[in-house]
């Protein structure tokens, strides 16, 4: 097998660690309130931490999801609510991003904006028991194709050898689709910062790397309906081979954890702390475009141990177009 080349791993770098910040979007029925979380788990993947090229770069990425959940969930509440949940998501995110040249802290620094244009379809098939016995069943269904929330992201990055390490920060900024008595939305209406960091090892010699990101978000209130989602902590991961110069594959998985109970007045269903994993396969490809190198990245997840959400699949494609 011939092994990845350090110039060509270098190249690859670039490529790949553009697609490590700011994919965020807020897909219906993923955690918290209404089932709609801040942090997608899976965002970051292979390559996460390591510093490339200065410059723009355009990250484009679609994303798809089936997930539900069963009709026989319990929800902590003074009655009990059971749902029979359907949701399926497409979602296209625009990443434009800039790789600065001047050193910030002795490290590279990178800014971007994600921005989210999909479609989310919903369905409901509920039973309903209050606190007195009463009970209320029927269905419900649908769906949404709208712009999302803006999701701003800065990062910096250091290498040392076959190491490389990276601080990130990220906000989530109330500018999508919403409406609070609608079954889906694309926006949060609620604010919210997520911090973190990452590590990333990568030889060149053997071509095989290895990348974990961690964060912690924190949520501010939704003025409309009194609700503050708890802290969600999350790890992203991703290991993968070098095939060959310009192509590797590998695995990628996360892990979702909800910390602290969902708050306020709006609350009523108790603290509603939600977890989920998923693992899956990934593969990636450099090639020649606009007189630079591309890169194209397909990865996908199976959700296991979910609870307080939907859990599935989901799939992303990413294309990085150099500038």
């Amino acid at each position: 097998m011939k092994l990845v080349k350090a110039k060509t791993a270098a190249r690859i770098l670039v490529l790949m660690l553009s697609c490590g910040v700011g994919m965020l979007a807020t897909p219906p029925a993923q955690a918290d309130e209404g089932g709609t979380s801040f942090w997608l788990p899976g965002q970051f993947g292979s390559l996460n931490a390591a510093p490339g090229d200065t410059g723009w770069s355009l990250p484009l990425i679609y994303f798809h999801a089936s997930t539900d959940a069963g009709g026989d969930v319990e929800f902590p509440d003074d009655g009990r609510i059971t749902l029979g949940l359907d949701v399926t998501s497409d979602l296209l995110l625009f990443v434009p991003t800039y790789v600065f040249t001047k050193p910030v802290w002795g490290g590279q620094a990178t800014l971007s904006m994600a921005g989210v244009y999909g479609r989310a379809d919903v369905s409901v098939d509920a039973t309903l028991t209050g606190p007195g016995g009463d009970v209320l069943t029927g269905s419900e269904s649908d769906s949404l194709t709208a712009f999302g929330d803006l999701f701003p992201s800065f990062s910096v990055k250091w290498n040392k050898g076959v190491h490389n390490s990276m601080v990130y920060a990220m906000a989530g900024v109330p500018v999508g689709s919403y409406e609070v008595e609608r079954l889906v939305n694309l926006g949060t209406n609620h604010w919210s910062a997520d911090i973190g960091g990452g590590y990333t090892y990568m030889n060149p010699d053997t071509g095989r790397e290895f990348s974990a990101t961690a964060g912690i978000t924190y949520n501010f209130e939704n003025p409309d309906t009194n609700y503050q989602n708890g802290l969600d902590a999350h790890l992203d991961w991703g290991l993968s081979q070098f095939v060959s110069e310009q192509t590797h594959v590998g695995l990628v998985g996360y892990f979702f954890y909800q910390i602290t109970g969902d708050s306020g007045s709006g609350a009523v269903l108790g603290d509603f702390k939600s977890r989920v994993n998923g693992v899956g396969p990934q593969v990636g490809h450099i090639f020649e475009m606009r007189g630079g190198q591309a890169y194209f990245n397909a990865k996908g997840y199976w959700e296991f141990d979910s609870k307080y959400r939907t859990s599935g699949w989901n799939g992303w494609l990413t294309l990085v177009i150099p500038f």
